[in-house]
């Protein structure tokens, strides 16, 4: 719709035009925990999953937040690599968050997605490990359909993300349970022999 399909009479603008970007900041190292104590924290792309970060750290000092649905995007070694950002959390220098300006958050997703050849542009180029600015994101070049094309598109592609999303809690939840009961079944403490199949 917006690359190979894309009307050439469609005006072409910056990623800033679309979308705020936040550059993370990485708390003390004192203030990180992994039980849960205090706010989520991702410092870059170890984390990342299919389509949403792992929790593993939590920091009692968060410095820069990314919102719900977010686009988190690792702007160190490697840069482009993209996530989602499930939950309110904190974010680390490793990673931007990309918020869209008037609520087109799956169209502001995308879009990041087909600038990744731009992005990689910016691995080892000149260093041996490769990152990107915030100048240099905000004035990556997009193009700007008419708002009623990115309205269809958000209308249309927006329920998808959110079922995505709705798996991904789901199967989250069902995670927990089986881990939760696995061990009580193997050690004896639960015993299910009585349950009719």
């Amino acid at each position: 719709m917006f690359i190979e399909e894309a009307n050439p009479n469609w005006p072409t603008g910056k990623l800033s035009d679309i979308a705020n970007i936040t550059m993370g900041q990485s708390p003390k190292g004192d203030t990180y925990n992994e039980h849960g104590i205090g706010t989520v924290f991702f410092q870059g792309r170890a984390e990342f999953g299919f389509r949403f970060p792992q929790r593993r750290l939590y920091t009692t000092d968060p410095k820069r937040m990314a919102q719900v649905n977010d686009v988190l995007l690792s702007v160190r070694a490697p840069v482009g690599d993209l996530n989602v950002a499930f939950e309110p959390c904190c974010i680390g220098r490793g990673l931007s968050a990309i918020h869209s300006k008037d609520n087109h958050q799956s169209f502001v997703l995308y879009t990041v997605f087909s600038l990744r050849h731009k992005l990689d542009m910016f691995n080892g180029e000149g260093t041996v490990f490769g990152s990107i600015n915030r100048d240099s994101l905000n004035s990556m070049e997009i193009i700007l359909p008419p708002m009623e094309v990115v309205d269809q598109f958000e209308n249309t592609v927006s329920p998808m993300d959110f079922t995505i999303r709705n798996n991904f809690k789901e199967i989250s939840q069902l995670e927990k349970i089986r881990d939760n009961l696995l061990p009580l079944l193997l050690s004896g403490e639960l015993d299910v022999s009585e349950i009719e199949p």
